[in-house]
């Protein structure tokens, strides 16, 4: 799956994608697909940001299950209806394609907490520095490695005696 997903090439399928919502809008198909695909077009080809390739990426995604409710709720004709349907289908590579684009670019999704494929979680830096000292990265939810057991009291042993010389004030 993942070679088929690399061998899509983004700006095809979304303009696909607008040029089908723009051949739907004027009959009874979901209005706001056309201005999800313009907005791709404009994500895609902004190569420095970011944000906006998320934005589009999570819209398409949310869009895919609002069109299944309005297909529910709303009459189409035979071909109209289908060639929504062509357009749900779409959008399903477009949504893979751009999600491959965003991990290429070191994007996240930080409303989710995925970053880049890493799934377990926020970690902390403690130690793995060079010469052995300490041990890489510890999750958060864990207990420090390095945290060591306050003194008990009375362990410790008493103070000796004052040291007798010369130097006592």
């Amino acid at each position: 799956m993942a070679d088929f997903v690399q061998n899509l090439d983004p700006s095809k399928l979304v303009l696909g994608g607008t040029a089908l919502s723009f051949l739907l809008s004027p009959f009874a198909a979901p209005p706001y697909n056309l201005p999800i695909f313009l907005f791709g077009i404009y994500a895609q080809e902004n190569t420095e940001g970011v944000q906006s390739l998320q934005t589009f990426t999570a819209l398409l995604g949310i869009s895919h299950f609002f069109d299944v409710l309005w297909m529910m709720n709303n009459e189409q004709q035979g071909f109209v209806k289908f060639m929504t349907v062509v357009l749900l289908l779409l959008k399903i590579p477009v949504f893979f394609a751009f999600g491959l684009t965003l991990r290429q670019r070191g994007a996240q999704f930080s409303g989710l907490g995925i970053r880049g494929g890493d799934l377990s979680g926020a970690t902390v830096w403690s130690g793995a520095m060079p010469g052995g000292l300490g041990n890489g990265y510890q999750s958060l939810d864990e207990e420090s490695v390095d945290a060591r057991p306050a003194p008990k009291v009375g362990a410790n042993p008493p103070p000796g005696p004052p040291p007798t010389g010369p130097f006592q004030v």
